[in-house]
């Protein structure tokens, strides 16, 4: 194993991050605010093209953390989670003292399902407890389906958090993600489509929103000539430096969807004539992914055995890194015993799902590589 590794999605520099960094230090804005904090959300809200506001935090999960404060959560409230999502879209529920209510994914995004969505909320309300909120995630980038759970959240009157952690550069019918949420939240942890190195935003409707939000992430201090505090506050803000690493990213970053959805394309085209496998696809043109990971199931039935298992273990053979898709959050130790509501759509996809190579900086060789590896499997 000596050639160098290929990673799923690592960093991508585009130029001109140093030179903000580098202002950040003749100018002495080492700190956790400064020109490039409120530069950088400028950027963000000029890219997401709505009436939003956007705070910049230390991490997508505070970004959920103060979202779900701001939609009012508290100890012993309910908030319903996509399933099929990573950890932190549903750890910062525990943080308050709420409880998770997990729901299955549908088949055409991988997203939250809008009919198991409905029966997890009217079983609740059954059980005495209108659900404070739903977390929404789009998956891998590819948005999940936006009117269907709308439709259903409006019915019961409850808010949603949109989790676009995974889906800066995805839109569905030309508007954004990250804009559909009663709450939106955005990642820049390291895997990224953009990085800051770790950080994330808050995109809230109103401007008293996210001075609200702001006001927690810098430890809830109250107005006044000395340190006076009235509630529990956060560490969260976002420092200058690492801002300043986002500036630079977001002068490149429709150059990182082009180039992710490209990869996307050259997994659509290798595996077309491949029966079994099939690479996770928007469904129509309404959806436009920025395909953050590109994605596959593999039905053995149909492969002569092959499975998800066959393929990643061939890749690691070869040095390059693949995953299996996230574990579903109700299959999780830590998550077991809170309730769910669906069938098996979201288990089946953990089982025969694989993320595969996806960054915006892989190379010819890095491409020939693992076209090589796939070719080996299945012949």
């Amino acid at each position: 194993m000596s050639q160098n590794k290929i990673w799923l999605s690592s960093p991508h520099m585009g130029g001109n991050e140093q030179k903000y960094i580098q202002e950040a230090f003749d100018t002495n804005w080492v700190a956790p605010l400064g020109p490039h904090v409120t530069g950088f959300e400028e950027d963000l809200e000029i890219y997401l093209d709505t009436n939003t506001h956007v705070g910049a935090l230390s991490s997508g999960t505070a970004a959920i953390h103060l979202g779900l404060i701001l939609l009012g959560v508290q100890t012993g409230d309910e908030v319903i989670c996509q399933s099929m999502t990573f950890s932190a879209s549903a750890n910062p529920i525990l943080y308050l003292g709420a409880t998770p209510i997990f729901v299955d994914s549908e088949k055409e995004t991988w997203n939250i399902c809008p009919i198991a969505l409905e029966l997890a909320i009217q079983e609740r309300i059954k059980k005495g407890k209108t659900p404070k909120a739903i977390i929404a995630v789009h998956l891998y980038g590819v948005p999940y389906q936006i009117e269907a759970v709308r439709a259903v959240a409006d019915k019961y009157q409850i808010p949603i958090l949109e989790d676009s952690a995974e889906a800066l550069g995805s839109s569905y019918k030309g508007q954004k993600c990250g804009t559909f949420g009663d709450i939106g939240i955005l990642s820049f942890n390291g895997n990224k489509i953009i990085t800051t190195s770790g950080g994330g935003a808050i995109v809230t409707r109103t401007a008293a929103q996210k001075e609200k939000a702001i006001f927690y992430a810098t430890q809830a201090r109250d107005y006044a000539p000395h340190y006076q505090h009235s509630h529990v506050g956060y560490n969260y803000r976002m420092s200058n430096i690492c801002a300043g690493i986002g500036r630079g990213q977001m002068e490149v970053l429709d150059k990182h969807v082009l180039l992710r959805r490209k990869m996307h394309g050259f997994y659509v085209e290798v595996f077309e004539a491949i029966p079994g496998v099939t690479v996770f696809t928007a469904p129509s043109e309404d959806y436009f992914a920025n395909y953050w990971l590109s994605a596959l199931t593999i039905d053995p039935v149909q492969t002569n055995g092959i499975t998800r298992e066959t393929l990643r273990l061939a890749f690691e053979l070869e040095n390059i890194e693949s995953r299996p898709l996230w574990k579903p959050m109700h299959l999780q130790p830590i998550f077991a015993e809170y309730p769910y509501y669906g069938s098996n759509i979201a288990e089946t996809l953990f089982e025969n799902g694989l993320c595969l190579p996806s960054g915006s900086n892989l190379t010819e060789e890095d491409i020939n590589r693992i076209e090589k590896v796939i070719k080996q499997v299945f012949g």
